[in-house]
């Protein structure tokens, strides 16, 4: 080959395009352009789901009513050292200043409402000693604090208020476990009475888990069912699962409380089959918030289980049963092992969906029935206290993916498929 023939045979093949580095460029356009098609959804999810619970976790850890309301004081309140002293006079004249601003300029509510989740009574006593404000004159500010109430007198007050005054503070975390922070600084449980989230915690884990459980033992036959009869049959009764999803969550629980009461229809055929002489009671208690969520939440278990026993060939039992195995041996040996890929997802899927309801067990439950949705409702709606409602969140979130992860090693339910 001559030199010329070899220049051009070199020029060929640098114009030649390497067909893996086109497949990889047609790669890259392609999921170049699923993203710009997903921008506009991923900008949704962020606007209206993730910074506004974003915004909810910090408000579990950061609070500013009280830092922006008595700024002076906070600041030197940052440098007393602490019980068994009062501050000094300069902290009293900056506190009867700053007092006197805040109700100018609107702060004082919320800071007195911030306050009172410290001390109950600490906003009647911000707002008496600004109603029997301006100081008189010649009048010391910390004899006027003292002639006003004499809690000005006590360090504790102080105390309080300077931890209401860092604007990042663990307090509503720690309030959210029934603790706090001492006197002494130490970390230590609340009083037994008061002590009501722990309980509150448990007791939303714990329906959740029965609620799972029992909707799997009346979903599975079900799912069974409908994956094994013809397909004709099957899309006819699978209408009467699906049907539930068209009709609001708060009309079928108002329809299961028209039905459980003492005069229902419940208890009126209990009592005419002679079944009970007395109304049971079906409400206001555990029975009906299991009643309540396991016919909202069947659905989801049947629908899951249904979607992986529809993919099981029926062979592998008649294979079973035709090399001696028993038909029950051979479904519990068999079949029931291939399905727990539904099993796994379902009973996920109910436990997750029911750690956050909370329009049944209000209507359903009684007062020792209150799940942890109720009290982060309570503390929004009600007390107005947003970090308490967030660090309940938190913490919420945090078990959630703790029980994932436990399921997970269990489960393995990162490779449960459906169908």
């Amino acid at each position: 080959m001559s030199a010329r023939e070899a220049t051009a045979l070199d020029g060929v093949r640098s114009r030649t395009v390497d067909p893996r580095a086109g497949y990889r460029a047609a790669q890259r356009r392609e999921s170049m352009r699923a993203f710009l098609l997903a921008v506009p959804l991923l900008i949704f999810l962020a606007m209206t789901f993730i910074v506004p619970i974003g915004k909810l976790l910090i408000m579990s850890v950061k609070t500013d009513e009280v830092a922006n309301a008595v700024p002076k004081t906070a600041a030197l309140l940052a440098r007393w050292p602490g019980p068994p002293a009062l501050p000094s006079r300069q902290t009293f004249e900056a506190l009867a200043a700053d007092l006197q601003a805040a109700q100018d300029g609107g702060t004082l509510a919320s800071a007195a409402r911030r306050l009172n989740t410290y001390e109950p009574g600490f906003r009647s006593l911000l707002l008496k000693t600004v109603r029997q404000m301006p100081i008189a004159e010649g009048e010391q500010a910390d004899e006027a604090l003292l002639r006003i109430d004499r809690r000005w007198g006590e360090p504790e007050t102080w105390r309080l208020l300077g931890r209401a005054a860092h604007r990042w503070t663990p307090d509503f975390l720690l309030t959210a476990m029934d603790h706090r922070v001492g006197v002494s600084g130490a970390i230590e449980p609340v009083e037994p009475s008061q002590a009501i989230y722990v309980g509150a915690f448990v007791r939303t884990f714990a329906i959740s888990a029965s609620v799972a459980l029992i909707c799997l033992v009346l979903g599975y036959p079900v799912a069974f069912l409908l994956a094994t009869l013809p397909a004709r049959q099957s899309n006819f009764l699978m209408i009467f699962v699906i049907v539930p999803f068209w009709t609001s969550l708060l009309v079928r629980t108002t329809a299961w409380y028209v039905l459980l009461q003492p005069n229902g229809v419940f208890n009126a055929l209990l009592i005419r089959s002679g079944l009970t002489t007395a109304p049971m009671a079906l409400m206001f208690n555990r029975t009906g918030v299991l009643i309540g969520m396991t016919h909202v939440l069947l659905p989801f278990m049947i629908l899951a289980n249904y979607a992986v026993m529809r993919g099981i060939s029926p062979a592998y039992q008649r294979a079973a049963v035709s090399l001696g195995a028993h038909p029950a041996l051979a479904f519990l040996r068999i079949y029931v092992p291939l399905t727990l890929p539904g099993i796994g997802t379902g009973a996920f899927l109910v436990f997750v969906l029911a750690l956050g309801y909370y329009i049944t067990p209000a209507l359903l439950g009684g007062a020792g029935d209150e799940m942890i949705s109720q009290l982060v409702a309570l503390q929004m709606d009600r007390q107005l206290n947003w970090g308490l409602a967030g660090a309940l969140s938190v913490y919420l979130v945090v078990f959630t993916l703790a029980v994932y992860v436990v399921f997970n090693r269990l489960v393995g339910i990162d490779r449960l498929r459906l169908g």
